[in-house]
């Protein structure tokens, strides 16, 4: 399978659930989907339900050295805690769920085309395919636990999540932002690399 076959995976909200995940895992559980708004004061993504109602929020206050981002549910309730772990080798966030783990994502294999990341702190793992912007998620037994697919060519960083496991909703929604801010931070990196050598 090309590494480009499986674009199409994203859907908006009020579309059916994709072919090859259905075939692969079956009907999702639920569904969510997501768009990046970026303020002046503060970069905030909302994650919406199919029937496009705000369920969460995340929000980044600039400037902020280390990337911290607070994540709130639709009454306001703060749900998790995303920050960025300077001066290391390879880029890693650390998030802190209420009530619930903390675990640690390194984009450290995010330059291949087809990569694994393991979750520390929860034994998951996510399966990525950054060309054919398509994510999985693996719980500890190997069992799926969510689909991420990123929309092509989008100016609002839009994502849709399939959930397979709805019980681990708010860990998901967590690991998809700091997944886009990895995705940001490493297209950012690329940016100003280009910028750098088209200027020597």
């Amino acid at each position: 399978m090309g590494v480009f076959s499986n674009v199409h995976r994203f859907r908006e909200a009020g579309e059916a659930a994709n072919v090859n995940n259905v075939a692969r895992f079956g009907e999702p559980r639920r569904s969510l989907f997501t768009s990046t708004k970026v303020m002046t004061l503060h970069h905030r993504i909302e994650i919406t339900d199919a029937e496009e109602r705000v369920v969460y929020r995340a929000e980044t206050k600039f400037p902020s050295l280390h990337d911290k981002t607070e994540i709130y549910d639709a009454d306001g309730r703060h749900v998790a805690h995303m920050e960025k772990k300077l001066f290391t080798l390879h880029e890693r966030h650390f998030i802190t769920m209420d009530g619930g783990p903390s675990f640690e994502v390194s984009n450290e294999l995010f330059h291949l085309v087809r990569d694994v990341t393991n979750l520390e702190g929860l034994g998951w793992q996510l399966q990525g395919n950054i060309l054919g912007l398509n994510f999985e998620l693996y719980d500890q037994n190997g069992e799926i636990i969510a689909v991420i697919a990123q929309k092509l060519l989008s100016l609002h960083d839009k994502y849709c999540i399939d959930l397979y496991r709805p019980e681990h909703e708010a860990t998901v929604v967590a690991i998809l932002v700091t997944l886009q801010h990895m995705i940001r931070d490493r297209e950012n990196a690329a940016a100003a690399s280009s910028s750098s050598s088209s200027s020597d």
